[in-house]
């Protein structure tokens, strides 16, 4: 009898050992490549979701991703509904007031998309004074748009809504990440618009935790680390930029 509750004991014990060795990750998957649905995989897929599962293999983990709204990820994550939040989502001091941020993982910046029609009078930031731009809601480019003098600034749920709000006229320029910029113009092969030369405010991307769980962000930094030792990083890097950082 002692034998079968022995057995009975470790065997609950391993099961509540799987079940914490999971991590729950919350992204928004419209923002490719970094995060974005696979039509035909079914599935979610993107930069940040290889890295998430390369860091957390590395820290001995597994990851479910669950995708939600962009502005419900910090709030899921100060109620314990997720662990983890993978979704280029910027270190800024606002943010760092509410989550516990891992190292940052990737450099960015914002800029400006453009019909070509325009290009003759928006040429830098400065000519969108008083001009109508599009952003996604709870982004750096929507807060830099709202910075804008005089600016009519319309905030969409996703950044292809943006893109096409932009591209029917609704809007004069769109503010978003570059390689999220670049790489929706790579995929739809546009030529109708144009990303303006000038790259705004330098942004690091960070993965983000509860400010309880400090034992996890380092866990995810130690990961991060490792495939940064090990090559790995560089693979995820090239698989979705074309080239090693």
């Amino acid at each position: 009898m002692k034998k079968q509750i022995l057995a009975a004991l470790l065997g609950a014990s391993l099961c509540v050992s799987a079940t914490a060795a999971t991590l729950n990750v919350g992204t928004e998957a419209t923002f490719a490549p970094f995060e974005f649905m696979d039509e035909e995989k079914r599935e979610i897929t993107g930069f940040d979701i290889d890295m998430i599962k390369a860091i957390a293999k590395a820290a001995g983990h597994e990851v479910k991703i669950q995708n939600m709204g962009f502005d419900g990820l910090i709030p899921s994550l100060q109620t314990n509904v997720i662990d983890a939040v993978a979704a280029a989502m910027t270190i800024t001091p606002q943010r760092q007031r509410a989550v516990k941020f891992t190292e940052p993982y990737y450099q960015s910046g914002l800029v400006v998309l453009i019909n070509k029609k325009d290009e003759g009078t928006i040429k830098e930031v400065a000519n969108l004074e008083g001009k109508r731009i599009c952003a996604q809601i709870g982004t750096t480019g929507a807060m830099m748009a709202n910075r804008i003098k005089n600016a009519n600034v319309t905030l969409f749920n996703s950044v292809t809504e943006a893109f096409m709000d932009l591209k029917s006229g609704g809007c004069q320029a769109v503010l978003n990440d570059k390689p999220v910029v670049e790489f929706y113009l790579a995929r739809r092969n546009d030529d109708t618009v144009k990303i303006l030369p000038q790259v705004l405010e330098a942004e690091y991307y960070g993965f983000a935790v509860s400010k309880r769980n400090q034992k996890l962000a380092a866990e995810l930094n130690k990961g991060l680390e490792t495939i940064k030792a090990n090559g790995e990083y560089d693979k995820i890097y090239q698989k979705w930029f074309g080239n090693t950082k």
